[in-house]
């Protein structure tokens, strides 16, 4: 089976969020992703880390501009110069909580300056990303993101490719992908080559795996035939108490 992490933003949701690592480590999890931490500060969320032993492998970016803003804007043409500052800002994060990605959130744009733009932002964010880090692009479906750029996986490898940095990867989510393309496990097969981190969610409604349209049979099955060696994380919306619904692990 695949080594499985989970999220922090929607595991746990019912607990205080520096609660849902003490929780994590103690239903078997060795890593941890967080999308937003930027409300916390760093330090704590490092002590939580630390007294678990958990790693923290993702966070999502560009964060919220507390100037106002919507969280994630990388294909927003004229939003050049905010992207960058917000994007170090996220750097710093990562760092200090050892995560190894951040995954880069496009926001809600259409069209062929929104993609130049992407493209550009990335190509900039890639070449002065420090040693150890690296960046991620995920499509999400659109009944679940209205209007978000990035919203299928052909775009994103051709993005991927246009921007040419071994710095950058695809990000796979089950639940997004069968919303996508109606076959999580076949989209996996097609963009493995590319992904960079994997994860997971039953569809419709990003439910626990087993609940819905998704194989997962098949797919925990192809992740392990793969040479895939990362963290399978689970981002899902747990039905009742989180830790009852994880028989999907075993």
């Amino acid at each position: 089976m695949p080594r499985f992490a989970a999220n922090l933003t929607h595991l746990w949701a019912e607990l205080p969020y520096l609660d849902r690592f003490d929780a994590a480590a103690e239903a078997g999890f060795e890593a941890v992703e967080v999308l937003m931490p930027y409300d916390v500060p760093a330090p704590e969320t490092q002590r939580a880390l630390r007294r678990n032993g958990l790693t923290m492998i993702l966070l999502n970016a560009p964060g919220p501009n507390y100037a106002g803003g919507p969280r994630g804007f990388a294909a927003l043409p004229g939003g050049e110069a905010r992207f960058d500052y917000d994007m170090r800002r996220a750097v710093r994060y990562a760092q200090a909580l050892g995560a190894g990605m951040i995954h880069v959130l496009s926001g809600v744009a259409e069209g062929d300056a929104a993609k130049a733009t992407l493209i550009a932002n990335l190509k900039r964010a890639c070449q002065g990303l420090p040693d150890g880090l690296c960046l991620t692009l995920e499509p999400l479906n659109r009944t679940a993101q209205p209007g978000y750029f990035l919203s299928r996986y052909d775009l994103a490898a051709e993005i991927i490719a246009a921007v040419g940095a071994p710095n950058l990867g695809l990000q796979y989510d089950s639940y997004h992908a069968q919303e996508i393309t109606g076959d999580a496990v076949a989209a996996f097969h097609t963009y493995q080559p590319m992904i960079r981190h994997i994860q997971i969610g039953d569809a419709p409604g990003r439910t626990p795996p087993g609940t819905g349209d998704v194989d997962f049979v098949s797919l925990f099955a192809a992740i392990d035939a793969s040479d895939y060696s990362g963290w399978v994380s689970a981002e899902y919306t747990p039905q009742g108490r989180t830790e009852t619904g994880l028989d999907w692990m075993r």
